[in-house]
């Protein structure tokens, strides 16, 4: 399959702690026609890295079978999205002098990246994106794209993300076993941002936390560039699990009792209803009042909540995020998430969905296929048409550099 080459079809993984979802999609016009998906249940992960590597390629296996019916076209490369309790980040800073004639060229972009990413980094942790948040020319104002200006001395301010090496390095081997080459890497949370954020709320300022099964991906953008990264170790199992605990049923059980009574505030609880509960087996079912389910699903949304407020607080991030945070991935659909996000952070909140515009994407408005489908996005745009940048004219110099590193392991 040749993913350079306009209207043929480009693929995108999303390997998650619960789910499998691999997208099939192409160039049509100036819309995004999704022709295939396939989704399996997600094995051998935990809180987004892998743990059984047999058991990861078997669901990995299983939905790209799927999406290969669905699409009737062989999948062998795609884009794949990573995170998990591994990643990292900070930010820093670079200065060169302008060489040549005081013009900025390529060469002095290039070299004052290598500056600002020339940072002591933990044991076995390795450089996975450098993004620019913006330049600046003999200490002039912000400027997004120097090159062609005049000037002695260009600096730069980025966000650095590092992760671990062998748990991408498990990521993509995992892939390849399955029989499909990983053409590039993306963290998740710039994937899922692509998805739902609009153009005016990069610029402006906003949040994002993506939260998946194991793990709830954090993001702060403002002027169209991101800011910060975190990822949480709180997300959608940790809900569940706390349900099958508390009610005494399984986890299968606990997941649908948690969908069709679950609340995340008991502000929401107009009146608590009586819920029949399978019990463990080799012991009989009982009924709990919703008011003891809410109860607990509150307690874990205001753990996550806390730490998100903490987060915000320790690193001033309020002042960035003017129109608020946007809620995404699978753990987003619990009822009132948005509500006691509100409560908690004093400031806007909304669910988030994939935004609509691509073909045959309807099915995909669901949050949980938000990574997904801004991964299907990122690849569809930066092949089909020559684009290698979602931050702007200069990243696209580094953020598909990604899958570079990795490959120097094998």
């Amino acid at each position: 399959m040749s993913s350079g080459i306009i209207g043929k079809p480009i693929v995108a993984i999303d390997i998650g702690t619960t789910k499998i979802c691999v997208l099939v999609g192409r160039k049509a016009g100036d819309n995004i026609e999704v022709i295939g998906m396939g989704t399996a249940p997600s094995c051998g992960l935990k809180k987004g890295v892998v743990v059984d590597i047999a058991k990861a390629v078997a669901s990995i296996k299983a939905a790209v079978k799927e999406a290969e019916l669905v699409s009737n076209c062989s999948i062998e490369a795609a884009t794949v999205g990573v995170s998990g309790s591994h990643i990292s980040s900070l930010n820093s800073s670079g200065a060169v002098p302008i060489r040549g004639r005081g013009e900025v060229k390529d060469f002095d972009i290039s070299n004052v990246i290598m500056a600002a990413k020339a940072v002591p980094l933990p044991e076995g942790q390795q450089i996975l994106h450098v993004l620019p948040k913006y330049y600046c020319i003999d200490g002039q104002d912000r400027i997004t794209n120097p090159l062609g200006m005049h000037g002695i001395r260009l600096e730069v301010q980025v966000h650095i993300v590092t992760g671990s090496v062998a748990s991408v390095q498990n990521v993509v081997h995992c892939c390849e076993l399955a029989g499909v080459s990983v053409m590039d890497v993306v963290l998740e949370q710039l994937a899922s941002a692509e998805s739902v954020l609009s153009v005016d709320e990069k610029e402006l300022g906003v949040g994002i936390v993506d939260i998946g099964g194991g793990t709830a991906d954090f993001a702060v953008y403002q002027n169209g560039s991101i800011r910060h990264t975190m990822v949480i170790p709180v997300a959608g199992n940790h809900f569940t699990h706390d349900v099958a605990v508390g009610l005494q049923t399984t986890l299968e059980d606990a997941e649908q009792i948690k969908q069709n009574y679950g609340l995340a505030s008991l502000d929401l609880l107009e009146e608590s209803n009586k819920i029949n509960v399978v019990g463990i087996p080799g012991q009989e079912g009982t009924q709990v009042e919703q008011e003891f389910l809410v109860h607990i699903l509150q307690s874990r949304t205001y753990e996550l909540l806390n730490i998100l407020h903490t987060e915000i607080n320790h690193h001033q991030l309020q002042s960035f995020m003017t129109t608020g945070v946007v809620f995404t991935g699978g753990g987003s659909l619990l009822h009132g998430m948005d509500y006691a996000a509100r409560q908690v952070l004093k400031m806007p909140a909304r669910i988030g969905r994939p935004r609509e515009g691509g073909i045959g994407a309807s099915c995909l408005s669901s949050p949980i296929y938000a990574t997904g489908y801004g991964l299907l996005l990122l690849a569809v745009n930066k092949y089909s048409s020559g684009m290698q940048s979602i931050e702007g004219p200069m990243v696209q110099k580094i953020f598909f550099r990604m899958k570079s590193w990795v490959s120097e392991f094998f």
